[in-house]
């Protein structure tokens, strides 16, 4: 055990592993998504797309609602399908929003109303969020579907792009560049579920739309997302100036977001840089005794595990190394500032693109 007298003058008593896994048990393993807020704005942590009983999902509205709190999400929209609605439950297609949303306010979770148009190949799914009514959604034409959810001022984005594709590789057909040349579609899934989407990652990229990542989940979570063994859902984050549903939808609008996927993220380099430098800091301190030697951490503040590597001028890279969720270890003095630049792995700002932190 090591004394540290840090830069701001707080003295810390801490074990110091170097390049060590973070050792979490099974139950530790459903701990909740903590990512920290970037200069300006919450990081707020959001998953939307998902169904019930009340389309062709197997769990109650309710259910839902404690998943997401049990996972420390700040926002959820339970997307039914507009054209799979359960027989013996069929009616209102607003009837599962009214259901969860009690609970949500109860729990302090922001329920966002939405649906989802569901219709065949081109042009796909879809996603309305921040409706007012999804009955109105419940027309023969999927042009006149689109038209109403943007009439009502929802945000639309189109769902898994590579859904019964050949080999899951989407397809950019003549209606979309239809409907992005009419405004109706701001967003798409790059992620959905298991299926990370490269090509929709690049559109995103090249069309200005909003990239969005969700679970799509229809079984109870966990009997789909093992977190036994390491598995959670996909999640988008926001980037919010407030916490509130106008907040994200204000954040949607302007693109602000990123996708958590496995062990890695993906977005804009505008979000994804500070998110990194705001999870990874560096600590500089003293030893104690004969001789105060400065002495240089890293300290993972978010619970994701970064995969981190450095580059000389030359542009020789070293081995990566892992730095495990709230884990501190011994580094290069000044790792972040010594190096020409650092890659952060599993970071991507672009298809086979990482983020790099240059000196």
């Amino acid at each position: 055990m090591i004394r540290y007298l840090l830069q701001k003058g707080i003295i810390v008593m801490a074990f110091f592993v170097l390049h060590t896994p973070s050792g979490l048990s099974g139950q530790e393993q459903t701990a909740k998504f903590d990512f920290p807020d970037i200069p300006g704005y919450h990081t707020l942590v959001c998953d939307f797309h998902m169904h019930t009983v009340f389309s062709d999902g197997l769990v109650w509205p309710t259910v839902r609602i404690e998943e997401a709190i049990k996972e420390g999400l700040d926002a959820i929209s339970i997307t039914e399908h507009i054209e799979y609605q359960n027989s013996y439950l069929a009616g209102d297609h607003n009837q599962s929003f009214n259901i969860a949303k009690k609970r949500a306010d109860k729990k302090g979770l922001i329920l966002i109303k939405g649906a989802e148009i569901t219709r065949s190949m081109p042009p796909g799914h879809f996603n309305a969020i921040f409706l007012e009514d999804a009955n109105t959604l419940d027309v023969e034409s999927w042009q006149d579907a689109l038209r109403i959810a943007n009439e009502q001022g929802a945000f639309v984005f189109w769902n898994h792009p590579g859904w019964r594709q050949p080999d899951e590789i989407p397809i950019w057909y003549e209606e979309h560049s239809w409907l992005l040349s009419k405004g109706w579609i701001q967003g798409i899934e790059i992620v959905n579920e298991t299926s990370y989407y490269p090509l929709a990652h690049q559109w995103a990229l090249d069309s200005n739309l909003c990239m969005l990542g969700n679970s799509d989940v229809h079984d109870a979570l966990y009997m789909f997302f093992d977190p036994c063994n390491g598995e959670h859902r996909p999640v988008t984050l926001v980037f919010a100036k407030e916490r509130t549903a106008e907040g994200i939808r204000e954040a949607l609008d302007n693109k602000r977001t990123a996708i958590y996927f496995k062990n890695s993220l993906y977005g804009n380099e505008e979000f994804l840089k500070p998110l990194f430098l705001a999870s990874v800091t560096e600590l500089v301190g003293v030893t104690t005794g004969a001789h105060a030697d400065p002495v240089y951490c890293l300290q993972n503040n978010s619970s994701m595990t970064f995969e981190l590597a450095h580059a000389d001028n030359k542009g020789i890279e070293s081995e990566p190394f892992l730095l495990s969720p709230s884990e501190i270890i011994e580094s290069n003095s000044g790792f972040l500032n010594t190096y020409a630049k650092v890659i952060i792995k599993n970071v991507w700002i672009a298809p086979g693109k990482n983020i790099e932190i240059a000196r």
